[in-house]
């Protein structure tokens, strides 16, 4: 009697189950009592808002109001986005849990917090933010590299040095400003690389008369060589190569960082940790949405891209955003994958 009761209700599961899918509901079965119940499917977003942390710089703004648009169009997510920078939000994640997503923690700029709240299970990595790690380096126009095929590497350019030089001057490094760490670095890997007698080095007073330099200098088609990081909107409205500095060496690098460096080694810039941090309750109670945040590494000219357009008149973070979700499709669909019903 028993086997036969169990038989039944097999089939009852089945036959009514089926019929239960588009009411999002399921029915499971008690194999000791034979009793089948009918219960409501998790929704992919589990049952509370998801925070996003929408930090203050650009990229990280952009990022945020991406993800808020896919989640609820795509997972039918409540979204709220939230105020943030970096200190603030990693101590909050690593404490509290919220906000539940971050979408660019650079973590090596507050490791100490980071490492804490991992341990502490209450935040991890999903993924990398962008599609490389490497995000400071040495760049030429196309049109230098073009003109000189034989410049690809940092090595390369103490014997083309004359490649950029204009009228008969001295060739120009322009370098970041000088109370940049940056400013350091680069003046030791010119002496690294032996080029500190050969360029002049130019270290702007601002991030803007950097950037005006670089634009003059791409506009009246000089030769030039200058340092730069991602992701950025100048590097997107001209086009540029960056050069190969070869390995990245910590014990170099190291020496290139410090303002008293004796003897500086050649170095690529140290590799960089940009994740898109989740609190742990977004992979237990919500693992739709963890496989999400798992899959949606951007291409780092992509962002480039978007940063170009803000800086049109009249753009904003939002419009950016938007555009991004109506026409590449080709990169956030992938993100998406197959969404839990």
């Amino acid at each position: 009697m028993t086997r036969l009761l169990l038989r039944l209700a097999m089939v009852f599961l089945l036959v009514s189950g089926a019929g239960a899918r588009g009411q999002d509901s399921f029915n499971s079965l008690d194999v000791t009592t034979g009793q089948v119940t009918q219960g409501i499917a998790q929704p992919p977003c589990g049952t509370k808002p998801i925070a996003i942390a929408r930090m203050q710089w650009p990229s990280a703004a952009i990022l945020a109001e991406i993800h808020a648009r896919i989640l609820k169009a795509q997972f039918d997510c409540e979204v709220k986005l939230v105020p943030g920078d970096l200190a603030a939000t990693a101590s909050s994640m690593g404490s509290t849990q919220q906000p539940a997503i971050a979408p660019e923690m650079w973590v090596l700029r507050v490791s100490e917090t980071w490492n804490a709240g991992v341990k502490a299970q209450k935040l991890r990595q999903a993924a990398p933010t962008y599609d490389q790690s490497l995000f400071e380096g040495w760049f030429i126009p196309d049109y230098v590299a073009t003109a000189n095929p034989e410049i690809t590497t940092a090595a390369s350019l103490k014997d083309h040095a004359a490649a950029f030089s204009r009228n008969g001057a001295r060739p120009r490094f322009i370098s970041c400003p000088p109370d940049w760490a940056c400013s350091i670095i680069n003046r030791n890997m010119l002496k690294a690389y032996g080029l500190d007698g050969l360029f002049d080095i130019v270290e702007p007073g601002n991030r803007f008369e950097m950037d005006t330099l670089i634009a003059e200098a791409v506009g009246r088609k000089e030769p030039v060589l200058f340092y730069y990081w991602q992701p950025n909107a100048v590097l997107s409205q001209f086009s540029f190569r960056q050069l190969d500095l070869g390995a990245y060496d910590r014990e170099a690098f190291a020496c290139l960082a410090s303002r008293i460096c004796a003897a500086p080694k050649p170095s690529a810039f140290a590799p960089d940790s940009v994740v898109i941090a989740a609190a742990e309750w977004v992979f237990t109670d919500t693992p739709s949405v963890a496989s999400y945040l798992q899959r949606a590494t951007l291409p780092i000219a992509e962002m480039n891209t978007m940063l170009a357009r803000l800086s049109e008149p009249g753009a904003t973070e939002e419009g950016i955003a938007d555009r991004f979700v109506a026409e590449r499709g080709d990169i956030w669909r992938t993100w998406v994958g197959a969404v839990a019903p």
